[in-house]
């Protein structure tokens, strides 16, 4: 990698693994909501989903900003601002203030992923080994995140937590502000002097958006929507889930779920630089498929193995963790095949709508499935979803990459 290179990764590197550790340490802090506020599945899953529904509607935005005024100002803007708001959900007196907290988090957090990876599509030379990293520090942030906030439970109350918490983000705001690198060293001289700046104004937005969504982009589109759907509805009640399948019996008393939980998402780091690299050896597409194809079959699964016993349990947790991140390079690299540079930030905004706008529905799915049906349809539907999504990216694999690609 260049000095340019390593720059752009390092600063994504921590905001990456930041923006994780607040969206993932989000179900444990659930674990003791559920108790302390007396309300159930159902009606905490719809809370949470708010948040994490603005967490994907505010990528749209984000990515307009990041096509316009440039992606370091905003990745620094949105750490400040999920400092901000874990500050607040510390201070958050009842249930609805937690719910106003989340939805802030959810608006900061929003930006973050379209202008990071517009800035490694444009900026990073080694784009394959730049969205690995990039996806290796999100799996530190997404393991490491449920894991500090499970530890800080035992010694403090979760509002001491969330206050704590809070301070990286801070700190790492200050870094990015100052931070200094080439945003565009990835994109060819005579691209970049035949781009022009994107035009202003809803109508500018709508024949750019119009423009983008072609036959194959709108398969870009849902394939990421059926992702989120699966990775929200998978993860957000899981180490509620895990507990009771846990046969080991321990010194203390903890809620076992919370540390298996932490674990999957640790394999998941092996499954983001898999991903990654696999984006260099052939096209993404393909890869999707693949990757579609093991959510099926891991969702079909995970039950009946995981209560065979504890060893059981761990394998098919780390199966599904290995699964459910190798798939995200695969389709953040396919976006990239199927847009311009100039509307890189565009179509990742609206990639991110996909998977954490629409797939936010994947919590209320899970909460009211869980409430009313149970784990076994859950994961079920979890299994079609993953289905339907190596469906959509096996007709994608067979149309050629970039043909539909189109101008800014």
């Amino acid at each position: 990698m260049t000095t340019n290179d390593r720059s752009i990764v390092r600063l994504v590197m921590v905001g990456h693994g930041l923006v994780h550790t607040y969206e993932l340490s989000i179900p444990i802090f659930m674990t003791v909501w559920l108790s302390a506020f007396g309300v159930t599945e159902a009606a905490l899953g719809t809370l949470v989903g708010a948040g994490y529904v603005l967490f994907g509607v505010g990528a749209l935005p984000g990515g307009v900003l990041a096509d316009r005024f440039g992606a370091r100002r905003l990745i620094a803007a949105c750490l400040a601002g999920m400092g901000l708001s874990f500050v607040a959900l510390g201070l958050a007196p009842g249930l609805w203030a937690v719910g106003g907290a989340l939805v802030l988090w959810g608006a900061a957090a929003s930006v973050y992923h379209p202008a990071a990876l517009a800035l490694i599509s444009t900026g990073v030379r080694q784009r394959g080994r730049g969205l690995a990293w990039h996806g290796i520090a999100g799996n530190v942030g997404i393991a490491g995140g449920p894991l500090m906030t499970a530890l800080l439970l035992l010694a403090v109350g979760w509002q001491t937590v969330a206050l704590l918490l809070a301070l990286p983000a801070f700190a790492a705001a200050g870094g990015a502000a100052y931070a200094s690198f080439d945003e565009t060293a990835a994109v060819d001289e005579t691209e970049t002097a035949e781009t022009p700046a994107p035009p202003e104004g809803p109508e500018a937005l709508w024949a750019r958006s119009a423009a983008l969504f072609t036959a194959s982009f709108v398969v870009v589109f849902a394939a990421a929507a059926l992702s989120g759907l699966y990775y929200r509805g998978v993860l957000t009640f899981l180490p509620d889930l895990l507990t009771p399948l846990v046969t080991v019996d321990l010194p203390i008393d903890v809620d076992t779920g919370r540390y298996v939980y932490a674990g999957l998402l640790t394999v998941g780091i092996a499954g983001q630089y898999v991903g990654g690299r696999l984006t260099e050896w052939g096209r993404p597409e393909r890869g999707l498929v693949g990757a579609f194809g093991a959510l099926a079959v891991v969702a079909a699964g995970f039950l009946p193995v995981a209560e065979t016993g504890t060893a059981g349990l761990l394998g098919a947790s780390a199966v599904l963790g290995f699964a459910l991140f190798v798939i995200q390079p695969l389709y953040q690299a396919t976006v990239a095949e199927y847009s311009p540079a100039g509307a890189r930030g565009l179509s990742y905004g609206y990639t991110y709508l996909a998977v954490f706008g629409v797939g936010a529905l994947g919590a209320t799915l899970a909460g009211a499935l869980l409430q009313y049906a149970g784990p076994p349809l859950l994961f079920g539907v979890l299994a079609g979803i993953a289905g339907l999504g190596a469906a959509l990216s096996a007709g994608l694999a067979l149309r050629r990459p970039s043909a539909e690609t189109v101008s800014p």
